[in-house]
C-alpha cells in the first residue's frame, strides 16, 4: 500500500526551484531517511507532504488524498522540527496532557518514561528550555503520538551525542513495537544509517537515489591504482568521485555495475577494488564537484 506518492513534484520560490520534477512512492510501515546537503529541498518536500505548502506543479498524495488542508492527513500525521511552538503559558507536563487529548494513539506511558529518563523538569515551559532540551522534548512528542505518518525534520539539533544515540535507539524500539511510516531527514547518513530501511537522496531538489539502505551499501565501489591505468579503465564511465593520491596514484568511485563491466573486459592487475562507505557515497552523489575540495588545489587534474 502506498502511503505517499509524488509525481512530477516541483516547488518554486520566485526564480528558485526548491523541488524539481520529483517522483517517488513510499510504501506502508517503512522508516525512510530523507538525506541531502543543506539546501537540497528536504524541508520544502516535508512541508508539502505534511500539507503545509502547495506544490507549484505535479501531484502529491498522502493516504490517497491531497495533503493540503486535508483533515484526514492532518489527524494522522505529525511533523517534528526545531521550530515547533507550544502555548507559552503551558508547562511541559501540561503540554503532555494536552497532547494526550489531541492525538488518538497517544502513549502516555512512553511519554512519561522518556520524560523521566531524560530528566526533564515538568514545571518548566518549552520556550525556557535550551536548544538541545527543546529537541529532546519535541522528540518525545513525536514518538509518543504514534501517528501513522511521523516526520522528523533534522530533529536532533543541539542534542548531545549521548542523547542522540538514545533517541535513535528509542525510535527503533518503538517502531518495532508500533510499526508506522517514519520519515527522518538529515544532511548526514552516518548516525542514522542503522535505523533506516530506505533512503531518498536529494540533490538540488532532485531525486538522486531512492532504494533500500542495504542496496545503497552495494551501489558503488572504488578503484585505486596507477593514474594512467585507472583513467584508462574508467574512460567513458560515470564517475562519482575522484582524487589524486601523491603523484602517480588515483582513487575513483564508480557504480558496481560499471566496475563489474570493467572486470569482464580485461586485466586489472595492480588495481585495488575497495568498498565505499554509505555516508561517503551520499556525499559524493550530492556534491556538485566530483573532485571534492582537492579540485580547488589540483587545478591541472582532469576533473
Amino acid at each position: 500500500m502506498e502511503v505517499i506518492s509524488c509525481k512530477g513534484l516541483s516547488k518554486n520560490f520566485g526564480r528558485v526551484k526548491a523541488i524539481n520534477d520529483l517522483s517517488f512512492t513510499i510504501e506502508q510501515n517503512r522508516i525512510t531517511g530523507l538525506i541531502g546537503p543543506n539546501g537540497a529541498g528536504k524541508t520544502t518536500l516535508l512541508k508539502i507532504i505534511a500539507g503545509f505548502r502547495r506544490p507549484s506543479a505535479g501531484q502529491v498524495t498522502v493516504f490517497s488524498e491531497d495533503p493540503f488542508n486535508s483533515l484526514k492527513v492532518s489527524s494522522n500525521m505529525i511533523l517534528i522540527d526545531e521550530n515547533m511552538q507550544f502555548p507559552q503559558s503551558f508547562s511541559l507536563a501540561e503540554i503532555l496532557s494536552a497532547a494526550c487529548a489531541f492525538y488518538k494513539h497517544w502513549d502516555m506511558e512512553l511519554a512519561k518514561g522518556l520524560f523521566d529518563y531524560f530528566s526533564l523538569n515538568p514545571r518548566l515551559q518549552h520556550h525556557h528550555l535550551s536548544k538541545g532540551m527543546k529537541s529532546t522534548f519535541n522528540m518525545i512528542i513525536g514518538l509518543a503520538a504514534h501517528c501513522p505518518l511521523t516526520i522528523f525534520d533534522e530533529p536532533t539539533a543541539g542534542m548531545d551525542a549521548g542523547v542522540r544515540k538514545d533517541f535513535y535507539r528509542a525510535l527503533l524500539r518503538d517502531y518495532l513495537q508500533k510499526p508506522r511510516n517514519i520519515i527522518f531527514s538529515s544532511h548526514l547518513l552516518n548516525e542514522v544509517e542503522d535505523i533506516l530501511e530506505d533512503i531518498l537522496l536529494l540533490r538540488a531538489g532532485e531525486k538522486r537515489l531512492h532504494l533500500p539502505v542495504s542496496d545503497l551499501k552495494e551501489f558503488a565501489v572504488a578503484l585505486r591504482g596507477k593514474k594512467e591505468v585507472i583513467l584508462g579503465l574508467t574512460a567513458g564511465q560515470e564517475i562519482y568521485y575522484q582524487q589524486s593520491i601523491g603523484k602517480d596514484y588515483y582513487y575513483i568511485v564508480i557504480s558496481r555495475d560499471s566496475a563489474d563491466g570493467i572486470l569482464k573486459k580485461g586485466s586489472t592487475a595492480g588495481v585495488e577494488i575497495l568498498p565505499v562507505k554509505a555516508d561517503d557515497l551520499c556525499v559524493y552523489l550530492t556534491n556538485r564537484n566530483r573532485g571534492g575540495i582537492d579540485h580547488v588545489f589540483d587545478r591541472n587534474q582532469p576533473f
